[in-house]
């Protein structure tokens, strides 16, 4: 009688603490599947890095696709992995805005004269003055009159962005009865560009116009090749918040 009940109190004891066998396998799998999601998240920034690195190489040579550099920073601390857009092909509106104006520039006559970048999350469009304005005048040459109806045609596909439009200008000094300094000379031009693309239909709360002068310039004004690529007009594109 005592080994029927022995036995019986064994069995019951053991039947309890089947879970645990079934309980360490789960976390098991749990874990060797969290080490291969690791594995293969390391992989894929890895390449995705290398990737970009060698793209970068053979564009350095092109100064027109500077922009395009800058959108594919990788900064160190982003843990960076291939998305959905990078797979499918689809773009963001930001990135397809870029796509769009970045076309349009390479095909302009004009294209000597613009260029396009990304800068902190705004996609900037700068044209050269001598393509817009003859050297003191606000008034608007025939070449500029082209390069503003294509780029407003392209903005009016992205009604959300704000379009602040800065002029900007060398180092040298100008002094007439209109323009004392050049911050003067600056924010006319800017305002000269706003009120075109107002006359065009563009609604004018989307619309900033700012003066900057000499303060800004894009390299240094130390010659003339310099200075004329200080000379411009840039279109800071900016998604409203």
């Amino acid at each position: 009688m005592r080994d029927n009940t022995y036995n019986s109190t064994f069995i019951t004891y053991d039947d309890e603490a089947t879970w645990l066998v079934t309980y360490a396998d789960l976390m098991t799998i749990l874990l060797v599947f969290f080490v291969l999601l690791y594995t293969l998240a390391f992989f894929e920034k890895e390449n995705y890095r290398r990737a970009v690195e060698t793209i970068k190489v053979e564009m350095e040579a092109n100064e027109n696709l500077i922009g395009l550099m800058e959108l594919m920073e990788i900064p160190e601390t982003m843990d960076t992995q291939i998305t959905i857009e990078d797979i499918t092909g689809l773009y963001s509106r930001d990135k397809s805005l870029f796509k769009k104006i970045t076309k349009f520039a390479r095909a302009s006559s004009q294209k000597q004269n613009i260029s396009t970048r990304i800068l902190d999350g705004k996609v900037i469009v700068s044209v050269k003055g001598k393509a817009l304005f003859n050297s003191g005048s606000t008034s608007l040459n025939s070449p500029a009159v082209s390069i503003f109806d294509e780029i407003i045609q392209i903005l009016d596909d992205y009604p959300e962005y704000n379009i602040n439009i800065k002029g900007h200008t060398d180092n040298i000094p100008i002094s007439t009865d209109i323009f004392p300094s050049n911050w003067e000379l600056s924010a006319v031009r800017a305002t000269t560009v706003l009120k075109y693309l107002v006359s065009k239909g563009v609604n004018p709360k989307r619309l900033t116009a700012t003066g900057f002068g000499e303060i800004m310039p894009l390299v240094p004004n130390n010659s003339e090749s310099n200075r004329a690529k200080n000379r411009r007009v840039e279109f800071v594109l900016e998604k409203k918040q």
